[in-house]
C-alpha cells in the first residue's frame, strides 16, 4: 500500500550560496548522451528510489549511483506494504537476491473479511503478500550497499538543477510532495486533486487473519477501517471517513494520541479490545497526482513524484517498484537517454493511468459508502470487492465460487444463470435479460424516413439477443433533426416505416423489446453527417435553430433563437404527436431524450439555460419545460407501456449540472411517472472535461439508484459481459446499455451467453443461428515475457 508522505523526502533548495540557490534552467541537460549513464543521482530513499539504484548498479557495476535521503535509515512512516504476485514476479526475474529476501519476510493470506452491521462476509482466494515498510527498506538498503550504491542518509539532496549539471541521470523519487516536480512544474505540468475523506495510518500489535474492512455507523456518520497483517504480530490499520464526519466527530480538536485512542474505541471489536499505535501519524486527505510529462532533459520522475494511486487498492509501492523495473530496462534497450526516457513514459503511462482509474473508482466508492449501507450483507460485500472494477464477477467466481454463488442466489439468479440473463420488469413490460442496445445515431435516413439500413441495423441487433433494442434519437420535427440524415416521427410515412421495423423485431425476434427515443436537437442541429464533420454546420441548406437561450454550441456554430412561450407550446405538441405515432407503430417503450445538450437537456443545464422567466433560474424552474413535455407524452403513451428518461448526470464542466442536481432531476421525473432513468453524462458544452475510463459513467447511475430509489440504466464504456454481470449483481444498476460493442458485434448478447455456457430463457438463438451457439475453438495464447531478466 502507498504510505503517506510526511513532508518531502529528498531535495530542498539551499540558499546559502549563489552556486546552490540557482533557478531551474529551461533544459537542465541536453538528452543526447548514451542511454547507459555512468553517474546517476537519485533523490529520495523510498522503495522506488532504492530499487532503481540497486537495478542500475547491478546492470553496470562501474556506474556511480548515489541516493540522497533526508531521513535516517530507520525512519519510516506508515507500517506495512502490499506487493502483488505480478510485481514480485518482475522482481524475481530482475534481482533474485531481493526476491528471496522479500520471500523470507512476507506474511501471506487469502481471505477478505467485510464486517457490516455485525455481519461478517468472507471471500477467499485473493492471494495477498505484505511485509513491514521498515523491513522492506532494510532489505533494499542491504542490497544497495552490497552492490556498491552510495547511500547518503540525513542529507538533503542538492538542488535538482545542480544534480542535472553534474550527473548523467537524475531520478526524482521524492514522493507525493516532490520539490523536483514543483521546480519544473511548467514542464511536468502536474495536476494534484485532493479528495473528500480524511484518513490516519496506524498499527495494531496483533496479526489480522485476513484483509479486513469494517464499517462503523456512528452518531457522527459512517467510518471505515482497512486492516491487514504485515508480520506475525503486527497489522496495518487505516481509519477513514468523510471530512464532514471527521469534523462532527471532533477529530480536528484531538491530538495524535487522543485520535489513536478514539479510533481504537470505535473499532474495538475488530481490534479485539487491543490498543492502536502511531508513528508520527496525522489525519490527512489523499492527493491524486497526475503529470502530463515525466521527464525533462536528464531528470525523470518515478513513483509518487510522478503519480499516486489511492491506498484502498494497494498500488503505491507496487507502481514505484514497477517504474524502477521499466526505467532500468528502457535504459538498457534504447540507444540514447532521450529515447530511453521517452520509452519509459510510453510504457508506464498507460499502465499507471489504468491503475489510477481503478484507484479513483475505489476511492470514490468509499467516499460514497453511505449509499450502499442498506444493501443485503452479501451484496454489500460483493459491491465492495468489485468497487475498483478490477475484481469482477467472473474473476471473483474463479477466486471464490462459493461466495459468488451465494451472492447470485440472494440476488435471485436461478442455478447456472448469470445475473445479466435474469428478467427485469418495467410497468407492463418484462425484459428477458438486462442488456440494452443503446441508442446510436446512424445518420442514414432520407427525409426522416428510416429505410432498409435501419431495418437491418436494428433487426440484426434484435436477433442478437438483447432484452431491449433502442432506436436512435428520433426527431419530432424537421427543425429538430441533428443532421439531414436523422430519422423522424413527424409524418405518416415515417411512422409506417417504423411500424415495418417494429413488426420485424416482434415477429423474427420474439421476446426482444424495441424502444423509441424521442428528442429535439435544439442548438446542436443543422450539422453535417458525423463522418463528414461532427458538430460542423452544413455548408448550405441550414435550417434555423432554437434553444432555451441564444448560446451557440461552438464558436463557429449557428446561434439559436431563444424560444418564446408560443414556440414552447408548439414543440410540446410535436413531442405529443410523435409519441402518438410511436404508440401506433407498436413500440414497447418510449424514452424522452433530455441529455447531451439537445433541446430538453439545454433547459436542464445552467450553462445553457440563461433564461430569466419561469423556465430559467433555479433547478425547479429549469425542469419546468422538460416536465411539461414528459407529462404531455405520458398522457398519450399507453398506460401499460413504460417511459424512461435519458439525462446527462454531469456536464463535466465548472458551473454545470452536478451529481446532486442529477438526483433531483431523476426524482422530479420519477414523481411525474418515469419508470427508469437512463443515466448518461456530458456532451452538453463543447469545453467539457470528461474523465473517461471503463464504466466511467456508472457511479452516477449508482448514486441515482440508491438516493432517488428508482430503476436506472447504466451506460458509458461498458464493454464486456463480465462488466454487465458485475454492475448488476453489485446493485449499481438495473440494466446496462451498450453501444459500440453492438456495432462491433450485432450478436453480442448471444455470444455472451455462449461464452458463459448459458442456454436458458434469458436469451434465445434464432433457429437458423443455433448451429453457431457454441464458441469456436481458438489458438493458443502465451503470457508476455518478464519485463527485465538478469543473471543470478
Amino acid at each position: 500500500m502507498t504510505v503517506p508522505t510526511k513532508g518531502t523526502r529528498g531535495c530542498v533548495e539551499f540558499a546559502a550560496t549563489a552556486a546552490w540557490a540557482r533557478p531551474a534552467p529551461t533544459n537542465p541537460q541536453p538528452p543526447n548522451r548514451t542511454s547507459h549513464p555512468l553517474r546517476v543521482a537519485i533523490i529520495g530513499g523510498g522503495p522506488g528510489g532504492l530499487y532503481a539504484a540497486a537495478l542500475l548498479k547491478r546492470l553496470d557495476p562501474d556506474r556511480e549511483v548515489t541516493v540522497w535521503e533526508r531521513n535516517a535509515p530507520d525512519d519510516t512512516f506508515g507500517f506495512g506494504v502490499v506487493l502483488s504476485d505480478e510485481t514480485l514476479g518482475g522482481i524475481e526475474h530482475a534481482d533474485p537476491v531481493v526476491y528471496e529476501a522479500l520471500q523470507n519476510h512476507f506474511t501471506r493470506w487469502d481471505d477478505i473479511d467485510i464486517v457490516h452491521r455485525s455481519t461478517r462476509q468472507t471471500s477467499g482466494g485473493h492471494g495477498f503478500a505484505a511485509l513491514g515498510r521498515k523491513r522492506l527498506l532494510e532489505i533494499l538498503h542491504a542490497r544497495c550497499r552490497e552492490l556498491g550504491v552510495e547511500l547518503r542518509f540525513r542529507t538533503e539532496a542538492p538542488y535538482p538543477a545542480l544534480l542535472a549539471e553534474t550527473y548523467d541521470l537524475v531520478i526524482a523519487a521524492d514522493g507525493v510532495h516532490s520539490t523536483t516536480r514543483e521546480a519544473y512544474t511548467h514542464v511536468f505540468r502536474p495536476h494534484v486533486a485532493e479528495h473528500h475523506c480524511r484518513y490516519i495510518w496506524l498499527a495494531a500489535d496483533f496479526a489480522f487473519t485476513s484483509f479486513r474492512f469494517e464499517i462503523a455507523e456512528t452518531e457522527h456518520g459512517v467510518m471505515q477501517l482497512h486492516g491487514y497483517p504485515y508480520a506475525d504480530d503486527a497489522s496495518t490499520v487505516i481509519v477513514e471517513m468523510r471530512e464532514e464526519v471527521w469534523e462532527r466527530a471532533g477529530f480536528a480538536e484531538l491530538d495524535e494520541q487522543e485520535s489513536v485512542e478514539r479510533c481504537a474505541k470505535i473499532f474495538a471489536e475488530a481490534l479485539r479490545g487491543r490498543p492502536l499505535k502511531s508513528n508520527k501519524s496525522a489525519w490527512t486527505t489523499f492527493r491524486t497526482v497526475v503529470n502530463e510529462r515525466w521527464s525533462h532533459g536528464n531528470i525523470v520522475l518515478l513513483g509518487d513524484a510522478a503519480h499516486t494511486a489511492h491506498f484502498s487498492i494497494g498500488s503505491g509501492t507496487k507502481l514505484a517498484v514497477e517504474d524502477a523495473l521499466a526505467l532500468a530496462a528502457c535504459l538498457e534497450e534504447q540507444p540514447s537517454l532521450e529515447r530511453a526516457l521517452a520509452a519509459y513514459e510510453d510504457e508506464r503511462k498507460p499502465v499507471v493511468a489504468s491503475t489510477q482509474r481503478a484507484a479513483r473508482a475505489s476511492l470514490e466508492w468509499f467516499e460514497n459508502l453511505g449509499l450502499h449501507l442498506d444493501q443485503p450483507p452479501r451484496q454489500f460485500a460483493f459491491n465492495l470487492l468489485t468497487r475498483s472494477r478490477r475484481v469482477t464477477h467472473d474473476n471473483l467466481r474463479l477466486r471464490d465460487a462459493g461466495f459468488t454463488e451465494a451472492v447470485e442466489r440472494d440476488f435471485g439468479c436461478p442455478p447456472g444463470t448469470p445475473p445479466m440473463f435474469t428478467p427485469f420488469r418495467l410497468r407492463g413490460l418484462t425484459l428477458r435479460n438486462r442488456v440494452v442496445v443503446s441508442p446510436m445515431d446512424m445518420y442514414s435516413a432520407t427525409d426522416g424516413v428510416p429505410g432498409d439500413f435501419h431495418l437491418v441495423h436494428l433487426g440484426a441487433r434484435a436477433l442478437g439477443g438483447a432484452g431491449l433494442v433502442m432506436t436512435e434519437m428520433v426527431c419530432v420535427s424537421p427543425e429538430g433533426r441533428i443532421t439531414p440524415g436523422c430519422t423522424g416521427l413527424y409524418t405518416g410515412r415515417q411512422a409506417d416505416a417504423w411500424r415495418r421495423i417494429v413488426q420485424f423485431v416482434h415477429t423474427q425476434a420474439p421476446g426482444t423489446a424495441i424502444g423509441v427515443q424521442l428528442g429535439h436537437s435544439g442548438r446542436k442541429g443543422s450539422t453535417k453527417l458525423m463522418w463528414e464533420g461532427i458538430d460542423e454546420p452544413l455548408d448550405d441548406g441550414n435550417w434555423p435553430l432554437v434553444a432555451p437561450s441564444p448560446i451557440p454550441y461552438k464558436p463557429y456554430s449557428q446561434t439559436p433563437r431563444e424560444l418564446g412561450r408560443a414556440q414552447l407550446t408548439d414543440i410540446r405538441e410535436q413531442f405529443t404527436a410523435a409519441a402518438w405515432r410511436a404508440a401506433r407503430a407498436g413500440f414497447d417503450l418510449l424514452e424522452l431524450h433530455c441529455a447531451h445538450g439537445y433541446l430538453l437537456s439545454g433547459f436542464l443545464s445552467p450553462l445553457t439555460n440563461r433564461r430569466t422567466d419561469a423556465y430559467g433560474g433555479s433547478l425547479e424552474k429549469r425542469l419546468r419545460f422538460p416536465l411539461e413535455v414528459f407529462d404531455a407524452v405520458r398522457a398519450v403513451w399507453p398506460e401499460e407501456r413504460p417511459m424512461t428518461v435519458r439525462i446527462s448526470a454531469t456536464d463535466w464542466a465548472e458551473g454545470g449540472t452536478t451529481g446532486e442536481d442529477a438526483v433531483e432531476i431523476a426524482r422530479a421525473f420519477a414523481a411525474h411517472g418515469a419508470d427508469a432513468i437512463d443515466v448518461s453524462t456530458g456532451q452538453v458544452v463543447a469545453d467539457e472535461q470528461p474523465e473517461f475510463g471503463r464504466s466511467y459513467q456508472t457511479p452516477y447511475a449508482d448514486r441515482i439508484r440508491h438516493t432517488a430509489g428508482l430503476p436506472v440504466i447504466a451506460v458509458g464504456a461498458i464493454s464486456s459481459w463480465d462488466d454487465v454481470n458485475s454492475l448488476i449483481l453489485a446493485g449499481r444498476t438495473d440494466l446496462c446499455a451498450l453501444a459500440r460493442p453492438h456495432l462491433y458485434d450485432p450478436h453480442w448478447t448471444l455470444h455472451a451467453a455462449a461464452e458463459q455456457g448459458y442456454d436458458g430463457p434469458g436469451v434465445a438463438w434464432p433457429a437458423p443461428y443455433r448451429a453457431g451457439s457454441r464458441r469456436p475453438q481458438t489458438g493458443r495464447t502465451d503470457a508476455p515475457k518478464p519485463r527485465l531478466t538478469l543473471g543470478g
